[in-house]
């Protein structure tokens, strides 16, 4: 169960981390970009590092 969590909270990194990847740059393109989407780009900023942290802890218990 434990090896499941770890696999999935993985997952969730790696997808974040793309979306991130790929949505940062074109909101700092866009006109007014980060005005209008400073919240979502903050919020997924602190999820990532919640998520490594996340991951990190896992990773000590797995192996």
């Amino acid at each position: 169960m434990l090896i499941l969590t770890f696999q999935a909270s993985l997952l969730a990194l790696i997808a974040l981390s793309f979306l991130l990847v790929v949505g940062v740059p074109v909101v700092f393109a866009s006109p007014n970009g980060w005005n209008e989407n400073k919240n979502y780009i903050l919020f997924g900023s602190a999820a990532w590092a919640g998520l490594v942290f996340l991951v990190g802890t896992l990773n000590s218990f797995v192996i």
